[in-house]
Parts: structure tokens; sequence; C-alpha cells
């Protein structure tokens, strides 16, 4: 197998990882949040934080890393409209994210003693609303891997 290969494999496993971490995140989260039951809450949302630190960050890391490199191998013009869409989408998704995790230990120690306050309230909104476009831009860069859309076209010199 090909370094290339290998490379290629380890980010679209990684993306699998982000992607799919995400939404088992976002689910959970938010199912314990709808339920109303305190302590489903506070345990739910400490597992959500483990599993960010765990799986999240160093997928992120490898998508950046090997992303980075995959480009740089096929000869893709960084000046691309491609490029520069997934780049900018990717940035996007991570100033959704790194607040989220943020949100996620407040509200895990707020669960605690103020359940349903209206901070606890506001920042569930938040974290539904950070989340909305973070999800959506990642579809887009799915959309953007396999397409390889505005791969031809130069942006800047």
């Amino acid at each position: 197998m090909s370094v290339y290969v290998l490379v290629k494999i380890i980010h679209i496993l990684s993306a699998s990882v982000l992607f799919g971490t995400g939404m088992g995140i976002a689910f959970f989260m938010l199912r314990a949040h709808l339920s109303g039951e305190k302590q489903s809450f506070i345990s739910t949302s400490r597992a959500v934080v483990a599993a960010d630190w765990l799986f999240t960050t160093p997928a992120v890391l490898v998508q950046l890393l090997t992303g980075l490199w995959l480009t740089h191998q096929l000869h893709f013009a960084y000046s691309s409209a491609w490029f520069v869409s997934v780049i900018g989408l990717f940035i996007l998704v991570g100033l959704c994210w790194l607040p989220v995790v943020w949100i996620q230990l407040r509200l895990s120690r707020l669960a605690e003693s103020h359940h349903g306050s209206p901070e606890y309230q506001r920042l569930m909104r938040l974290w539904i609303g950070l989340g909305i476009p973070a999800f959506l831009a990642m579809l887009v860069i799915f959309y953007l891997m396999v397409t390889k859309a505005g791969v031809g076209i130069t942006l800047f010199n």
C-alpha cells in the first residue's frame, strides 16, 4: 500500500470519527436535555465532554494534517475555490466547536445546581445554534471532498 493510500484512508476514517462523534454527541446531549432528568443530563454531558477530548480533538488534528498533505500531493492550488472553500468551512466548524466544548462543560456544572435556570436554557439554545451551522458545513465539506468542485478555479495568485 502506498503512503498516499494510507494517508487517504486515515483522512477518511478521521472524517468518519469527526462526523460520527459529532452526531452522537448531539443526539445524546439533546436527548438528555429533553428528558428533563437532571442526573441523566449531568452524566451524559460529562461523557460528551470526554468524547470530545478523546475522539473529536484528535480527529480534527488528523483531518487538518492529512488534508493539507493530500492537497499538496495532489498538486491542488491553495488558491483554488475548492481549497479556500474547504479550509474556510473547516475553520467555521472549528469556530463553532470550540465554544461548544466550553458550553458543554458549563452546562454540566450548571445542571448540578441550576438545571433549567435561564442561563442553562440560554446556553442550551446557543449549543444548538452553534451545532446547526457546524453540521451543515461538514455536509458541504463531504460534498467538496467527493466532487472536488472548484479545484480548477483559481481565486487569487
